[in-house]
């Protein structure tokens, strides 16, 4: 990231600093007035934290929140995404390191400026920074206010903080623009400098022929989806590629898979999923519970059940577009297929069947339409359905 700082007279002989920030593919460039340069010593208290909104919200910000607001729209960029820019803006105006409270206060005002309702906690000199969010989305600490459910943005920066033994304290400030509920789906990826990526061979043998793949992949993307929660299965199964690893990776599978008919293209993709990538658990691999997004899992060594369930989703959307069922077991997730006849055991979802396609290693080499022997009793619940929308 590139930082460049000018200096200029604006018509209220009011200096202002002018910043140009390196956002992914494109550059940010806002202007701070100095009247909003607010500075934040003092005891964290609602009193504290009061008076640095008060002072600021009186001061000229509208030109910077007016530059976030217009790239926002420009870019096309999701909360998510959007939020990062806000995380990169206020790092430039207070950096993280040298007050991490001011750096938080200016993620506040910003967000909530820019109409979404965040709120603030503190206790024991821990400022704690939520937003209003509607989906199902779990890993994280929230707390409800007249039955709205508010996410916690900056947990990751305190460890493992337990909430409930360390009580923390609303404050109140009102304003009136915080209005919106943030979301967490990432239903687009931010461009990336071309010459941002690197690439990855990626090879598997199918039907004793061997296939090699030049992926490219951008490191930016496991930053994004760092401090990214758990969301609900259809937010998480629709996380694209990013436009380079797109084009490097899927009108290569269409080309081998256009000479075979369907379910041998479906059992093709289902196998490039299974065994292109080593599998290991989460706990092994990360010490906890770690979705990756399809493009993380394309960047990571290893990958687990969850993993490749979501990328085998995308492939089998982006290639054929098929109905498809995620089946969550007590300890696996798995993936059918609807097509227009059932191969094998069927699963029956809502008057439909169903073939099960496996996508992680079992001890069995399974075929579309076999489930593993250790599930075939277990008790499985359909946690998101997908059905193709007609063009």
């Amino acid at each position: 990231m590139s930082l460049i700082i000018t200096f200029c007279l604006s018509t209220a002989n009011v200096f202002a600093d002018n910043f140009s920030i390196e956002f992914y593919n494109g550059t940010f460039n806002f202007e701070l007035n100095e009247t909003s340069k607010i500075s934040f010593t003092e005891e964290l208290t609602p009193e504290s934290i009061s008076n640095f909104y008060n002072k600021l919200n009186q001061s000229d910000y509208h030109p910077l929140l007016a530059s976030l607001l217009a790239y926002k729209e420009k870019n096309q960029l999701n909360d998510w995404i959007y939020y990062q820019l806000i995380r990169k803006t206020a790092q430039e105006i207070s950096p993280k390191a040298e007050n991490y409270h001011r750096y938080t206060l200016y993620k506040w005002f910003l967000l909530s400026k820019s109409g979404y309702d965040a709120r603030l906690s503190i206790g024991n000199n821990r400022l704690i920074f939520y937003v209003k969010n509607d989906e199902n989305i779990n890993d994280i600490p929230f707390f409800n206010i007249e039955g709205n459910k508010y996410m916690c943005l900056n947990y990751h920066d305190y460890g493992k903080v337990d909430f409930e033994k360390d009580k923390v304290y609303p404050v109140h400030v009102i304003i009136p623009e915080a209005v919106h509920a943030f979301s967490y789906k990432v239903d687009r990826m931010p461009d990336f400098k071309p010459e941002s990526y690197s690439e990855k061979e990626i090879q598997f043998n199918y039907r004793q022929k061997a296939y090699h793949f030049q992926i490219k992949l951008n490191s930016e993307v496991e930053n994004i989806f760092k401090n990214y929660p758990g969301v609900d299965f259809e937010s998480y199964f629709n996380i694209p590629l990013s436009h380079e690893t797109y084009h490097s990776l899927i009108p290569m599978l269409k080309k081998n898979v256009s000479g075979m008919a369907q379910k041998k293209g479906i059992d093709y993709l289902m196998r490039f999923t299974r065994y292109a990538f080593l599998y290991q658990s989460d706990e092994n691999n990360f010490g906890k519970e770690k979705r990756l997004s399809p493009e993380q899992t394309l960047f990571s060594k290893y990958s687990d059940c969850d993993d490749r369930a979501a990328l085998f989703f995308y492939l089998v959307k982006e290639i054929y577009n098929l109905p498809m069922i995620a089946l969550l077991y007590p300890t696996h997730i798995s993936m059918a297929v609807q097509f227009d006849k059932a191969q094998g055991q069927s699963i029956i979802y809502k008057g439909q069947k169903y073939s099960v396609c496996e996508p992680t290693p079992q001890e069995q080499d399974l075929r579309i339409g076999q489930i593993a022997e250790n599930l075939q009793k277990v008790n499985y619940e359909v946690v998101y359905q997908y059905s193709p929308v007609a063009k």
